[in-house]
């Protein structure tokens, strides 16, 4: 929570901020970390070709959306945000306001996917690419939902507005942590781009990500959002270092270590705690821990996404999908659709429709009728009413095909 006014010293010099890695005395278990998240998500990438099941990929992106913004208590239900995919907006303004935020962070992540095998290290890591970040997102959104809490102005302010891409102008405090004056963003942030933009190759790079984060929240530089780009500009390096291929996220890990999450940026903050913790003005103990925090949390997410991508397994959770169905549901889909679907996912391909007809074992009517069920209940999509056919993730399968990834989204159901 930003505060309007509260006294504290503010940090106007960037050496403030030091130190923004640890030591070399402390990166040795921390590269461990980041040399099994390396190989654990290079395991990951080889399970799903580039650009393979792109429902799953929406839905994920959807699912980050919900998870980045429930981290600051402005999430909307996971039905909702299907709905508004539809452009089916509730009536309750701040719903429909949620709602326009979550497809804003949607889009903006889309974005970030399309860009990052463009950009070099330099432009992953320049201010203008955090400011863009925050431009993107906050300039999807009517002005209206722009409008700055009242609570969070001061005394008899003016109404005011959130410019997108905008450093501030104000000087603000979140918690016990006073944020660097305005005037001085600019160096704090060409800083934060010098150090770690050129770290070294590998390893190093990952642990950048992570210190990066804490370092980019200390800095504050925007009146609002400034959570929510912090953790876009960690989802961009890690697709740029060619980690994530769009199947996972620290997003649903920092949502769901929501306390942790917190405590370890706070405690980051704090300052150096005598001659036995760094050289910095900052603890270098708490930016270790922190750093060690978001490693082993990607590393969870890699090995949840491993499992849930299991060949074998899927067959097994695609037949209860199936069954439920054909015998709960009762729109049309039948069980012998599993040939098809489990064929779909195995080769992360398509199918001409009379191909997939074919592996139905029904006749010709019937095959027909099952396409268009599974069409419908979006368990299989296409381009075109004639087009080829591939696998779809739809919100309400999420049980089955991928239980435990979104446990809102279940609930729902």
């Amino acid at each position: 929570m930003v505060s309007k006014s509260q006294n504290f010293a503010l940090f106007d010099h960037h050496f403030q901020m030091e130190p923004l890695l640890p030591g070399e005395h402390r990166l040795g278990p921390l590269l461990e970390q980041a040399h099994d998240l390396i190989r654990r998500a290079d395991q990951l990438s080889g399970l799903c070709q580039p650009g393979a099941l792109g429902g799953l990929r929406r839905l994920l992106r959807a699912m980050n959306s919900y998870y980045s913004n429930k981290i600051e208590g402005q999430h909307t239900l996971p039905l909702e945000i299907e709905q508004a995919l539809r452009n089916d907006y509730a009536r309750d303004a701040d719903k429909a306001r949620r709602q326009r935020l979550a497809l804003a962070h949607m889009d903006t992540e889309q974005q970030l996917e399309v860009l990052w095998p463009q950009w070099d290290t330099a432009r992953v890591w320049s201010p203008q690419t955090v400011q863009d970040i925050h431009q993107d997102l906050f300039a999807r959104l009517p002005r209206a939902d722009l409008a700055i809490p009242p609570s969070e102005l001061p005394d008899g302010a003016a109404p005011a507005w959130l410019r997108p891409g905008e450093l501030r102008q104000q000087q603000v405090s979140v918690g016990r942590h006073a944020a660097p004056a305005a005037e001085h963003l600019p160096a704090f942030l060409a800083r934060w781009s010098q150090v770690y933009a050129h770290v070294r190759r590998g390893e190093m790079q990952v642990v950048a990500m992570a210190a990066a984060h804490q370092r980019l929240a200390w800095i504050h530089p925007f009146r609002d959002g400034n959570g929510r780009v912090a953790r876009l500009h960690s989802q961009l390096v890690l697709g740029h270092l060619g980690l994530t291929n769009g199947l996972w996220s620290p997003l649903r890990g920092f949502a769901r270590s929501h306390d942790a999450y917190y405590a370890r940026l706070a405690a980051a903050d704090e300052p150096r705690a005598g001659d036995l913790d760094g050289r910095g003005n900052l603890t270098e103990r708490g930016l270790e821990q922190w750093i060690s925090y978001v490693l082993a949390l990607c590393q969870d997410q890699v090995d949840f996404m491993a499992g849930a991508l299991a060949l074998d397994s899927m067959k097994d959770r695609m037949a209860a999908c199936l069954n439920y169905e054909e015998h709960v549901v009762k729109a049309g889909v039948r069980a012998q659709a599993l040939r098809a679907l489990h064929y779909l996912f195995a080769t992360q391909g398509e199918l001409d429709r009379n191909d997939f007809k074919a592996m139905l074992g029904l006749g010709e009517r019937l095959a027909t009728a099952q396409v268009s069920a599974l069409l419908k209940r979006g368990l299989l999509e296409s381009d075109s009413p004639h087009g080829r056919l591939r696998l779809g993730v739809p919100q309400h399968a999420l049980r089955f095909y991928f239980p435990k990834l979104w446990p809102e989204a279940e609930a729902q159901d």
